[in-house]
């Protein structure tokens, strides 16, 4: 392998150690902010080395079609501590911000989404049903009135039917379904 590619590997692995550095750092305060649970930091520790193998094995393949050298190691470990030395703390700060953004752009979303979806549908529901209520009040007492002129003319119906009917006889149920429906409508009106 010729120096050149010597160098070409030293640098990819500097950046792979830079990256190792940069994705634990973000983990590492993603899990501090959001509090995951104990059990599953574990199982994200886990998800992080593996995909980290996966990332410094591909990037080795790239530079130098997986060739495994003393000098990809040192580049590793040079890009790890150089990060650590250097970004760590900006990292941890951008990433702290970068929640906070986020949290304050998903907060105004929320209040957007209520103030101009939810309280004009809730304002629309409440004049709908307020309108219903006016007009049923309305087409009640009318219905009301009418069937108060009505009434000496259903006691005269009923005087004039009243031999006819207790001579069919009308079955009990009939009678009793009248006298629910004279009862629910006596308390309406």
């Amino acid at each position: 392998m010729n120096p050149y590619a010597q160098w070409i590997t030293l640098l990819w692995m500097l950046f792979s150690g830079t990256t190792m550095g940069l994705a634990y750092d973000s983990y590492r305060v993603l899990s501090n902010q959001f509090r995951f649970p104990k059990w599953t930091i574990h199982l994200m520790d886990f998800i992080y080395w593996c995909a980290m193998a996966i990332f410094v094995f591909r990037m080795l393949y790239i530079s130098n079609q997986g060739e495994l050298r003393f000098y990809a190691f040192v580049g590793l470990f040079l890009g790890i501590w150089s990060y650590f030395l250097i970004l760590s703390v900006t990292t941890q700060r951008f990433v702290v911000m970068l929640i906070k953004v986020v949290q304050y752009v998903l907060y105004l979303l929320k209040r957007l989404l209520i103030v101009l979806v939810w309280i004009p549908i809730r304002s629309l529901y409440r004049m709908v049903v307020g309108l219903l209520g006016i007009i049923w009040s309305i087409v009640m007492f009318i219905l009301g009135i009418v069937l108060r002129c009505l009434y000496p003319f259903w006691k005269l119906l009923k005087w004039a039917t009243l031999p006819t009917l207790s001579r069919l006889g009308v079955p009990d149920r009939i009678k009793k379904w009248t006298r629910i429906c004279v009862d629910l409508w006596n308390r309406w009106t």
